[in-house]
């Protein structure tokens, strides 16, 4: 990206100026801010770089010219010193500190940078010449061991061996990475950290002009240039339009004037459904917006003798005051089955529906239920399914009579669940474990589930919440080693969870608010964090869905993200320069495909783990990611339970003519596939087609306008 560098100007001038900037570098040693006018700077969407040299301060103060030098230079860091810590704690997305700064100086601004979660610079300038290969090579260490997250190297010019020499740096962080694996221990840190997007190395000077454009070639996060070209803060620094001309060409970028609205959490919304059908009295669910999947609930809920009724976002419903055995009469006969005295249930395309009804129709139907779906249901494992049911004494399985371990939709259960105490794996998915959550409230007598290896235990979470608000009460605790009692109850950590479950309990109905979708955010929040800058509103920050960790992962990558108005404000996510990032995605699988996005776009190598979490989705959805990364001309392999994908930001592929491949592509009728190479085909050098579009309907109908209203500007 390109920094632009802003220098003396008010408050009012620098926000003026950065309604023009992706990025800026304000100069706190020209730029004579109060710290109110700091904080309204530094407040801004737009990624800052705070910057104050200590030889500027010392020279503009008149006050310190009288002092004896060595007080001056103390004076001036001090002061440079206070400039910094504000615009840390004001909102800087980095900050640059010179080598020259002082140890206690440096350390202090440090920590001040990271609990901010401020970007730590440590720069080094030479105004006059480069020096040597190995005398630039000790600096970039010097600063590594100073604790820098990135590392600027400036010199000056006067020949093309002098750029040769500085360029050389990023030929070196790569071979440093591969030499060390990547890794450094936790004493010693070494160039090859920097190989991902951590070093800014270019030359002053006419004679280095160009390196400024080819350090972003070389993999540097940002450049700098000026404002305009009688307001250079150095020799040979381009005006920003200039470099934008270079670096983008026709490339245009996403701007959204007004923000987007994402439809309901199908997670929560089938939960609720469901849950209202079993109550007695009539609930009434807020925030409703179809698809599918919760399209799919509704037919369950009338189909189990619920009444519903909808006006406009709200749905209403009248349940059946469920109890043991109490459905033998409620759902609909099938008339072609060829299975005597038994009954069906269709569930649509939803693997959660259908794993939270294998429990609940086992407990509350007499007799033997059908199950039946339709598309990339039929056939789908359940895997899991059989033996955690048959730990409580029901009975399921596939109709077409195999024998085979995973069950498949179509399949038949019997029931009901026997109350008592159960161990399962959870290793497979939290589904079926919720639809036991939901199911044995209603047993003769008191339960325990003990789920060993569990995943996905946020979605577990919202099952409880939402058995809360329909007044069923669940006792859990979450167990685990000791790096889980250390991390003060780090999900991933978590090796065991248990349940106690009272009997004979009643549902009652509730009204509840739904939540607007994570998953659906994920991908207009990702591309604005590749291709511009995108507003969306509705999403509530303290959510129990696990793809609320879209944030962090984003936030890791360096994203630019702000949220106004508290936890239900508006969310922006804006360009800024990307690094590759790691992602134990076990408990938020349906963000792999968007997370393979941006990890192509992010600089490095990106590790996501949770590969296993993939083969019975839409798709054998690991297999399609990696597919389409490798059509795309991303590097990328699985390795283990890891997906690594070597990225490199959008800069970078614009100036290398390495944009992703476009072309005709095929989404395994996988509605978040789709979603995925949408945003993708914004980096893609050729249009890109899809097979399948429609399957979107499944979780998000409207996806396809909204991205085409989003994505207008983009048409190029």
């Amino acid at each position: 990206m390109i920094c632009t560098t802003i220098q003396n100007k008010t408050a009012e001038q620098i926000l003026e100026a950065l309604d023009m900037c992706e990025m800026a570098e304000i100069r706190l040693d020209r730029c004579d801010l109060s710290a109110r006018e700091m904080e309204a700077v530094f407040s801004s969407d737009v990624p800052l770089v705070a910057t104050c040299r200590i030889a500027e301060v010392a020279a503009a103060d008149p006050s310190l010219q009288e002092l004896p030098e060595q007080s001056r230079e103390v004076k001036a860091m001090q002061i440079a010193e206070r400039r910094l810590i504000r615009a840390i704690e004001a909102g800087a997305r980095y900050v640059d500190v010179e080598i020259e700064a002082s140890k206690p100086m440096a350390k202090r601004l440090r920590s001040a940078a990271h609990e901010n979660g401020t970007v730590f610079i440590r720069s080094y300038h030479d105004f006059e010449a480069t020096d040597s290969p190995e005398a630039l090579k000790a600096v970039v260490e010097k600063c590594l061991y100073h604790g820098a997250d990135m590392v600027k190297v400036v010199t000056m010019a006067h020949a093309p061996e002098d750029v040769e020499r500085v360029m050389a740096l990023y030929a070196w962080c790569r071979e440093e990475a591969v030499a060390h694996g990547g890794k450094s221990r936790k004493d010693e840190r070494h160039a090859g950290e920097l190989a991902g997007g951590g070093l800014i190395a270019f030359c002053m000077g006419e004679a280095g002009k160009e390196s400024r454009l080819r350090a972003l070639k070389e993999g540097a996060p940002f450049t700098y240039a000026a404002l305009s070209s009688e307001d250079a803060a150095a020799p040979g620094q381009w005006p920003a339009d200039e470099m934008k001309k270079a670096v983008y060409g026709n490339f245009r970028f996403t701007d959204m004037e007004s923000p987007l609205q994402m439809p309901v959490s199908k997670s929560f919304a089938q939960r609720a459904i469901i849950a209202a059908a079993l109550a007695e009295g009539t609930s009434h669910l807020r925030g409703y917006t179809p698809c599918g999947d919760n399209e799919a609930a509704l037919q369950v809920a009338r189909a189990l003798g619920a009444q519903v009724e909808q006006d406009g976002a709200e749905i209403t419903i009248t349940g059946i005051s469920a109890s043991l055995g109490s459905l033998g009469t409620n759902v609909s006969a099938d008339k072609d089955s060829d299975a005597l005295e038994s009954r069906t249930l269709h569930v649509g395309e939803s693997g959660l529906l259908t794993r939270m009804m294998i429990p609940v129709m086992a407990q509350l139907c007499p007799g033997k239920v059908i199950l039946t779906g339709e598309k990339t249901l039929l056939g789908r494992p359940l895997t899991g399914a059989k033996a955690i049911l048959e730990a409580f004494g029901a009975e399921c399985r596939s109709i077409d009579g195999t024998d085979a371990r995973d069950l498949c939709v179509p399949l038949e259960v019997s029931g009901p669940l026997k109350a008592g105490r159960a161990e399962v794996s959870g290793k497979h998915g939290s589904q079926i474990i919720s639809g036991l959550l939901m199911a044995l409230p209603f047993a003769d007598r008191n339960s325990s589930l003990i789920v060993h290896e569990p995943k996905s235990i946020p979605y577990t979470f919202i099952t409880l919440e939402v058995l809360k608000k329909f007044g069923v009460k669940v006792g859990n605790d979450m167990l685990g080693g000791r790096d889980f009692l250390e991390s003060g109850g780090d999900w991933s950590l978590c090796t065991e969870m248990v349940f106690k479950v009272k009997g004979g309990q009643k549902y009652k109905a509730a009204d509840i608010d739904l939540e607007a979708d994570w998953s659906a955010a994920a991908n207009f929040l990702v591309a604005g964090a590749i291709f511009g800058k995108i507003d969306i509103q509705g999403l509530d920050t303290t959510s129990l869905q696990a793809d609320l960790s879209i944030m962090d992962v984003l936030m890791d990558a360096g994203a630019s993200l702000s949220q106004i108005d508290g936890n239900k404000g508006d969310i922006t996510a804006q360009r800024a320069p990307l690094t590759a990032f790691q992602v134990d995605a076990s408990n938020c699988p349906d963000l792999f495909p968007i997370l393979s996005v941006l990890a192509a776009f992010s600089q490095g190598t990106s590790r996501l783990a949770g590969v296993s979490r993939l083969a019975n989705k839409e798709s054998d959805r690991a297999k399609a990611i990696l597919e389409m990364l490798l059509q795309m001309g991303v590097k990328a392999s699985v390795e283990g339970d890891e997906l690594v994908v070597e990225g490199q930001t959008l800069v970078r592929r614009l100036l290398g003519g390495n944009l992703l491949k476009g072309g005709a592509y095929t989404s395994h009728h996988d509605h978040r596939m789709v979603m995925a190479l949408k945003v993708a085909s914004l980096g893609a050098d050729s249009p890109i087609t899809i097979d399948d579009e429609a399957c979107v309907a499944k979780s998000f109908p409207q996806f396809l306008d909204l991205w085409r209203f989003a994505c207008c500007r983009l048409m190029r």
